[in-house]
């Protein structure tokens, strides 16, 4: 072979494979693309669904909000003449296009131009702005409650006549407000007449807009709420410094103790005794070393239970008494200075009735909370009997140089004298019966005192009579 045919050789075998290699790699791209192609189809369209179905899920949601709100509106706005009148529209209109009765295209109009007529008088609910004040909110019961409303327009429109309902407690005032210009204000006097003892609300204070026929009704309450505490009636009392009680420092007890301030007597020196106590006198006559010994003293410390189980009294005016007896004996209590804990029982829940005891102390640091405790004692239908609140108390505190066990008429005397029982031997016990129907008396049974009044004024009497026998 020549020179010139090994190159032509090797130049159409270089020729053929590149053009081989070529072919096969635009084999390969062109394969690759399609595949591609292929796969991108169906991953757009499931991007699509996906998109889809997430803003069906959106308007869904805003749908279903949109419905609740408009639904809450119309059942808070919509009176049932309203619903009744528009339900008259509706069905005469329909059933007059698709029948031809002109009657009910008539009724259905005339009921049509009512709901429309009414929808003005429903704006300008919350153009006002209202002020309600009142001059004390702290009452004993019995007594009125005064106040003041300011109802001004803020707005910039003309206001038409509207009206403004203030609760009071489970009762309601109602105001009327005059046609208000834009700025202008008027005020009205408040009169709650007396109250019964409690903790009452009073407010918020709400505007109504309503039509005259009574179709629509629009509210719009503020925030402000006062809440009034309607104190029990008490009597003033003698000083039980001066009366069951006679000490002011403390009372001796017949415990022995090494060191206080009523002297005992003196006895011979023990391993342990302080060596302050040696009666040095007494050691150089007997030649042994001789101790003072001192009685406990302990300051006088006061109870007062209140029993508020409703089977323990007759009727709602008795347990009146009842309360208004217990917030007297405290009073006096925190005026004399002493150490007094009021005791009441708790609510129990049905489901634990017997196997769950709890009682609930009422702040006694100074008058003014304890008679705002005191507003707040109420009869409870499930709660442990006033033995069971003896008990506690006789458990829970320190010892007690007198107790005051407050009941109603529906507690014999038996069951007195169990309650009695729960404490100390040497706690002074006195109970005190309210019985609207009985005549004042005291009579002492088994180690105890029991007083019976009919009415709050006896209280001082008995407890007078009781300091000077």
């Amino acid at each position: 072979m020549t020179l010139e045919e090994s190159r032509l050789t090797r130049t159409v075998h270089s020729t053929g494979a590149a053009g081989r290699t070529g072919a096969t790699g635009r084999t390969h791209s062109t394969l690759t693309s399609t595949s591609t192609a292929y796969g991108t189809g169906p991953s757009r369209r499931g991007r699509a669904l996906v998109r889809a179905a997430v803003w069906g899920a959106n308007a869904w949601r805003t749908a279903g909000s949109g419905i609740s709100t408009a639904t809450e509106w119309a059942g808070a706005t919509i009176r049932p003449a309203g619903a009744l009148v528009a339900s008259a529209a509706t069905a005469g209109l329909l059933l007059g296009m698709l029948f031809g009765w002109v009657e009910w295209m008539v009724a259905g109009a005339a009921s049509l131009v009512l709901v429309v007529a009414a929808i003005p008088f429903l704006f300008g609910a919350r153009s006002y702005d209202v002020d309600l004040t009142l001059t004390h909110e702290r009452v004993v019961a019995g007594d009125d409650v005064a106040g003041e409303i300011v109802v001004r327009n803020d707005g910039h429109r003309l206001s038409l006549p509207g009206r403004i309902d203030i609760p009071v407690g489970a009762g309601l005032v109602e105001f009327g407000v005059p046609l208000l210009r834009p700025g202008h204000s008027i005020s009205q006097p408040l009169d709650i007449p007396g109250l019964r003892r409690g903790i009452v609300t009073v407010g918020p204070a709400t505007t109504v807009r309503s039509d005259p026929i009574g179709l629509l009704r629009r509210e719009h309450a503020f925030e402000d709420v006062h809440q009034v505490f309607v104190h029990p009636r008490t009597t003033a009392l003698p000083s039980t410094s001066a009366g069951l009680i006679r000490d002011l420092e403390g009372n001796p007890t017949r415990r022995l103790v090494d060191a206080d301030m009523s002297f005992h007597a003196i006895r011979e020196y023990v391993p342990g005794d302080s060596r302050r106590q040696i009666h040095w006198k007494s050691t150089a006559k007997t030649g042994r070393l001789m101790v003072r010994q001192y009685e406990e003293s302990r300051r006088s410390r006061m109870a007062v239970v209140l029993g508020v189980a409703e089977a323990e009294y007759a009727d709602a005016d008795e347990f009146e008494l009842a309360v208004s007896c217990a917030a007297s004996l405290g009073l006096r209590a925190v005026h004399d200075a002493r150490d007094v804990q009021i005791v009441v029982g708790s609510e129990i829940p049905r489901v634990v009735r017997g196997r769950l005891r709890a009682i609930r102390h009422i702040p006694a640091p100074a008058p003014r909370p304890l008679l705002d405790g005191f507003s707040g004692v109420d009869l409870l239908e499930s709660t442990m009997p006033v033995g069971e609140v003896c008990r506690l108390t006789a458990e829970s505190g320190e010892r007690l140089s007198i107790a005051f066990v407050v009941v109603g008429s529906r507690v014999p005397l038996t069951r007195l004298q169990q309650a009695a029982l729960a404490f100390p031997g040497d706690t002074e016990v006195v109970g005190l019966i309210c019985d609207e129907r009985a005549h004042p008396r005291m009579q002492p049974v088994s180690g105890m005192t029991v007083l019976t009044v009919g009415t709050l004024e006896d209280l001082a009497g008995l407890l007078l009579r009781g300091a000077t026998s």
